[in-house]
């Protein structure tokens, strides 16, 4: 079987952790790109796939580069999907494949889809209310993290009486089709998510806990063997979903 090549596109803690698991699995990193080492469309790399994790103000920029040298990516930032309709053209126009995420945990992907099954039968059971929270160490630039905001548009997926997700700090009462997603930034912690269904009988919490940055790390990898040699525009969680048989 043939072994993906990879490069990595940043090279912060997400980026050198990315880097130990590739090498430790097996994979060959030709090349890491940085302010240092910066993309050049004028020079031809060997790398099969590129790993990107970023920032969101360089993200399409990036994308866009190396789907010009015909390269496929697996793009772990977030705060870029305001962009997406003009990004998923880009790739088809380029032929090239791309994979994204709002976070690459097999954990989280499994909670994705428990939030919506919860989510669905909150939406029989009127007396629950239902909402979101999350935490990240201090350094996080989003506030909500994508993932946060992939959660809540997984809740309104399914919860009919809620149409409208609210982000900021209320100094009112909250309407009743309002979703909060809330988010602290403080410490270290890697990614905590929560998502409470409560009533005034009793309350329903599904938690998931990044221990650290392996989950999101090993997850990319299995999401750059998967895109190596596709064309199209793709979210990670379509992927899984086939390898689970759940489409």
């Amino acid at each position: 079987m043939k072994q993906t090549k990879i490069a990595i596109v940043g090279y912060g803690q997400m980026g050198r952790e990315i880097e130990r698991q590739a090498r430790r699995r097996g994979y060959e990193v030709t090349d890491i790109f940085d302010s240092n080492y910066p993309l050049d469309t004028s020079k031809s790399y060997s790398f099969d796939v590129a790993i990107e994790f970023t920032e969101p103000t360089q993200t399409v920029d990036n994308i866009k580069k190396l789907a010009d040298m015909g390269k496929n990516i697996v793009v772990g930032t977030t705060g870029w999907l305001h962009e997406k309709e003009g990004v998923e053209k880009y790739i088809t126009d380029s032929g090239t494949g791309l994979v994204w995420a709002s976070n690459f945990s097999i954990g989280m992907q499994v909670f994705f889809r428990l939030v919506s099954r919860l989510s669905s039968i909150i939406d029989y059971e009127e007396a629950y209310d239902i909402f979101t929270h999350e935490f990240h160490h201090k350094r996080k630039k989003d506030s909500p993290g994508g993932t946060a905001l992939s959660i809540g548009d997984r809740i309104l997926k399914e919860v009919t009486r809620k149409h409208e997700i609210v982000t900021d700090s209320l100094q009112r009462m909250i309407e009743p089709e309002e979703l909060h997603v809330t988010s602290t930034r403080g410490g270290e912690i890697a990614g905590t998510h929560m998502v409470i269904a409560d009533s005034k009988a009793d309350t329903v919490e599904l938690t998931h806990r990044a221990k650290n940055r392996t989950g999101f790390a090993s997850g990319s990898l299995v999401a750059a063997d998967w895109i190596d040699g596709r064309k199209g525009f793709f979210e990670f969680g379509d992927a899984l979903d086939r390898k689970w048989g759940l489409t």
